[in-house]
């Protein structure tokens, strides 16, 4: 359905200016903006996909993935369609490449967000994550489904390519409890080539998240010949490092789809080298992902095994029951930073 939207404001000849993401697209009537789903009519803004699902399932947290959020909980997951970028490696083209510029606004179902809530609850997940698409592109769905959220108790996470303005982050700030954002690359040149995006406003949302206490992991698909020489992997590390140690930094392997097909998947050693160049960076958390291996997390400070993973999940252990219980490592009461209860 159609909504006005947040985050514009008028210019002249009924032209509109949206800084709701970082293109900061100015569109000119009976247009849309570079996602697809914004669109100007008459010379007011509107959202095109407001209570239009394209996916919702419950998920289990690590799925997001975060590992230092609520580890053990699902978290009800949703999504419509857009994206503002055009990354060619998208393992979820399917619905983020769709658009109402393209017909493909009535692909999905309605969900009003007061049913999001009651879905969440009914599936005892612990939080509500917008996810598979771009969140920043469906926001005032999401907002509103955030408000609703907090009142019933309900954490809510953003997994995004934080390509999203300051204005945009400040006012979810209030509902938004964490977040993973893609840092796909350390180069411009990537962003604007690949993805169709500018790197600086992605940093920039990495720094602002982890200033306004959004808890934030970082997720990084190491793609073979794009982005996984040893200068760019410590230049990443190096940035998050600078940020906040703490921040889990997890390396995606990297398999053929949509339109890089014509490379192979990342090799597992490749991974193991970028963990050690985010330890050696100083970064106290990083994981490997989409490998059977490296998805542990142990206490920083006497090494001590604390939440033991298995694909998608978790492992029960007494450890973790103690971390849920004080965040403290049970060996050495070292902080173990994240958000456990």
């Amino acid at each position: 359905m159609n909504k006005e939207a947040l985050l514009w404001e008028s210019l002249d000849g009924k032209n509109v200016h949206c800084y709701l993401c970082a293109h900061e697209c100015r569109i000119a009537e009976s247009k849309f903006g570079i996602c697809g789903v914004r669109q100007n009519i008459e010379g007011i803004l509107y959202t095109l996909t407001y209570a239009e699902l394209i996916a919702a399932n419950v998920d289990p947290i690590e799925k997001k993935p975060l590992y230092h959020f609520l580890p053990g909980s699902t978290s009800y997951s949703i999504a419509s369609i857009g994206c503002n970028f055009k990354c060619g490696f998208c393992q979820n083209w399917q619905i983020s490449q769709a658009s109402a510029r393209n017909g493909n606004i009535n692909s999905g179902f309605a969900m009003m967000p007061d049913q999001i809530v009651e879905k969440a609850k009914k599936h005892n997940c612990k939080s509500i994550s917008y996810t598979y698409t771009e969140p920043t592109i469906f926001f005032e769905y999401a907002y509103n489904t955030s408000k609703l959220a907090r009142e019933a108790g309900l954490h809510n996470v953003f997994v995004t390519n934080g390509f999203m303005t300051g204005e945009t982050l400040k006012t979810i700030r209030p509902f938004l409890d964490a977040a993973n954002v893609d840092l796909k690359s350390f180069s411009d040149d990537f962003y604007k080539k690949t993805c169709k995006g500018r790197l600086q406003p992605v940093l920039d949302s990495i720094s602002a998240m982890n200033e306004l206490g959004i808890w934030v992991e970082v997720t990084t698909l190491v793609i073979p010949g794009g982005n996984d020489s040893d200068e760019e992997l410590s230049n990443i590390a190096e940035f998050l490092a600078g940020v906040n140690k703490d921040i889990p930094w997890h390396l995606s392997r990297f398999h053929p789809d949509y339109k890089q097909t014509d490379k192979g998947a990342t090799p597992v050693e490749t991974l193991r080298r970028a963990r050690e160049i985010g330890h050696s960076k100083g970064l106290r958390y990083v994981y490997l992902g989409n490998v059977p291996e490296g998805g542990n997390t142990y206490c920083h400070n006497c090494k001590k095994l604390l939440v033991q993973r298995k694909y998608m999940g978790v492992a029960e252990t007494q450890n973790l029951a103690s971390l849920l219980k004080n965040g403290l490592c049970p060996a050495c009461d070292t902080k173990i930073s994240g958000i456990w209860k």
